[in-house]
């Protein structure tokens, strides 16, 4: 798929709808990928102008994950991999970082994106070592996720589950605290959870009216949250230094990193 991309009747049956904007594609248009739409490039622009530092927003977020999992598969020696909310393949997806560090490593991909699985199952390969799944589910539904993961994951041995801008598509703190807790609930001690989560904290005041226009031309719709907010979400995880921070300046040793209005951290379970 190219920036000039026109919908085929391909896109239609795989159930692609390419007259409203979605976040995946936004996304990938702001990291500088080409799977995206005309409707994606013209909402992406649009609160480009209104968040200039949007783009910066973006790497920030895919250098938290190559960071987290070089540390996860690294440091903390896990060995497998759950991460919900994969969006579209860029560089340094979460299997190319824990498989380079152990061939062995095993990863479960989660997302109900049609466009999103298309390209996972076309690009995300894993090493002949190791096994690199795809679940098609929603995060809403951690039962489904845990039990179709349970096919290829050990949930007798430690567990890395990633929550990489997921959390913001679900509306209620109750819900998505339902969600964290199910989701740790299953794994055993020494696992952990990564997380980052866009805010109107961190200079990030002109999220709030962001954030209006995307829901209103655009979906999944999606929410901020405050560090008091998420700190309630991994309350009773032991917090890798540097704790709930921007996931732009997460563990960025000699790195030239800024905040972003992206919260980022990682937590062990005890």
């Amino acid at each position: 798929m190219s920036r000039s991309h026109d919908p085929t009747a391909a896109d239609q049956r795989s159930g692609i709808d390419t007259t409203v904007a979605h976040n995946a594609r936004i996304w990938d248009y702001w990291l500088g990928g080409k799977d995206n739409y005309k409707i994606d490039r013209e909402v992406g622009d649009h609160i480009r102008k209104m968040v200039p530092h949007i783009d910066a927003v973006a790497r920030a977020d895919r250098k938290f994950l190559a960071r987290a999992v070089r540390f996860l598969a690294g440091e903390a020696g896990v060995r497998q991999f759950l991460d919900i909310g994969t969006g579209l393949p860029t560089a340094n997806n979460t299997h190319e970082v824990a498989q380079a560090i152990d061939p062995q490593s095993r990863i479960v991909y989660v997302d109900n994106d049609p466009l999103v699985l298309v390209h996972a199952r076309a690009l995300l390969a894993g090493t002949p070592e190791g096994v690199t799944d795809y679940i098609e589910a929603d995060a809403r539904d951690p039962d489904l996720i845990l039990n179709q993961a349970a096919e290829t994951l050990d949930f007798d041995r430690p567990i890395a589950i990633m929550l990489l801008g997921v959390l913001n598509f679900v509306q209620e703190d109750e819900q998505t605290q339902a969600i964290v807790g199910r989701l740790l609930d299953a794994v055993p001690s020494g696992s952990y959870l990564a997380l980052t989560h866009p805010t109107t904290e961190l200079g990030g005041e002109g999220n709030v009216e962001a954030m209006a226009y995307y829901n209103a031309h655009a979906t999944p719709k999606i929410c901020a949250r405050s560090a008091a907010q998420l700190g309630r979400l991994v309350e009773g995880l032991e917090l890798v230094e540097p704790g709930l921070v921007s996931c732009a300046v997460w563990r960025a040793d000699g790195e030239d990193a800024k905040p972003v209005p992206q919260y980022g951290v990682v937590g062990r379970k005890p």
